[in-house]
């Protein structure tokens, strides 16, 4: 399994949007957070954007992980960019490949 950071942006006059399916985004981020697919999520301070970590066996799984969002499928993804990551210290360490 590999860990991935997926950085969600998004526009400014996304909130309306993102509001509205606020309630199915994050019930969609806690079951995979409980199935162990989601590591860690949560919106940036300033509400340009979002981070989320997760474990996928590549990136086409992780792909078809995030397509199933509410939030991609109201519109309120402006963009992302997903990289793989291999965090070596903390408690994230453990998840590592």
């Amino acid at each position: 399994m590999t860990v991935f950071a997926v950085e969600y942006v998004y526009d400014a006059d996304s909130s309306e949007v993102r509001n509205a399916s606020r309630p199915a985004h994050r019930a969609w981020t806690a079951e995979l957070a409980r199935e162990g697919a989601l590591l860690a999520s949560g919106p940036y301070g300033d509400g340009a954007g979002a981070l989320l970590i997760f474990k996928a066996a590549d990136e086409a799984a992780l792909n078809e992980l995030l397509r199933q969002d509410p939030f991609a499928a109201a519109g309120a993804i402006s963009g992302t960019r997903t990289t793989a990551w291999a965090p070596v210290t903390g408690l994230l360490a453990d998840h590592a490949a």
